[in-house]
């Protein structure tokens, strides 16, 4: 009897870290228009861990997972910030092969590649941008208007390749893009929300295949995306995906902007502590 009281309480814990997580992840993509990858990956981390996850089958589990339940919630927050007008399709347009590209080469690449030296290089940008929007120092854009579309393409190119070697959904590093060719920053928010799609989709199908062969896995899982963690996870992130779009466009210029600063801190120090370990 007393067995079952603990794993009662020890499964009612991890789905309780599932669905607050979920709640976190949904009010962050609707807020700032990224995936949420950087809690959603720890968090599905130490849940397979305390589930009996070896550690080599439970990091591959936690980022295909991460990328599967980015694609409801990331989709939910494009059209939440399409109904307030502030998604620009051009960019989308413009990006959408080139970081479907992206994410299909990095998936290769991030089989053989050092994933932390591309982690190093999102972590000290994010770091740089975060001082920028906190501080205001150089808070001019390099430039007034977007470059030109090859130059555009190519740059959408290495945002799909990097979020697919970091598991993220890429919307940070979008944000960051576009808020340096004078986009404002709740378009360029709105739109980063629908780049987390573009990403997500092709990154899941990867880690299903790359899943599918191999021996030991969990059951309920589909190549590396664990099912019965996309159900629990996904309820809440919806709900608060909402709130965050609406309090998004409440606030003022300045006001995201430092939010999204402090996000910005939060995640790169998430990477470099990643690293020291």
């Amino acid at each position: 009897m007393n067995d079952l009281v603990t794993l009662f309480s020890e499964y009612s814990f991890l789905i309780f870290v599932l669905l607050l997580a979920g709640a976190s992840v949904g009010f962050l993509a609707g807020l700032f228009g990224v995936g949420g990858g950087a809690i959603s990956v720890p968090a599905f981390y130490e849940v397979f861990l305390r589930l009996g996850y070896s550690s080599d089958l439970a990091m591959p589990i936690a980022v295909g997972t991460s990328l599967a339940v980015i694609i409801p919630i990331s989709i939910s927050s494009a059209l939440g910030h399409k109904r307030k007008g502030t998604l620009e399709p051009y960019i989308l347009k413009v990006w959408a092969f080139p970081i479907f590209s992206g994410v299909a080469f990095g998936a290769v690449i991030a089989s053989f590649a050092a994933p932390k030296l591309f982690q190093t290089v999102f972590a000290a940008v994010s770091a740089l941008i975060a001082f920028r929007l906190l501080t205001g120092i150089g808070r001019k854009a390099i430039a007034e208007q977007l470059p030109s579309r090859s130059i555009m393409s190519v740059f959408g190119f290495f945002i799909g390749l990097l979020s697919a070697i970091m598991g993220i959904g890429g919307g940070a590093l979008s944000t960051i893009y576009l808020s340096l060719y004078n986009v404002s920053i709740h378009r360029a928010v709105s739109t980063s929300a629908a780049v987390g799609a573009i990403i997500s989709v092709p990154g899941t199908v990867g880690y299903i295949v790359a899943g599918l062969w191999v021996d030991g896995l969990p059951p309920g899982n589909l190549g590396f995306v664990s099912i019965l963690t996309f159900i629990i996870f996904i309820p809440t992130s919806l709900v608060t995906t909402k709130f965050g779009v609406k309090l998004a466009h409440k606030l003022s210029k300045r006001s995201l902007e430092m939010l999204f600063g402090s996000f910005l801190l939060c995640v790169s120090f998430r990477f470099f502590n990643a690293m020291l370990l």
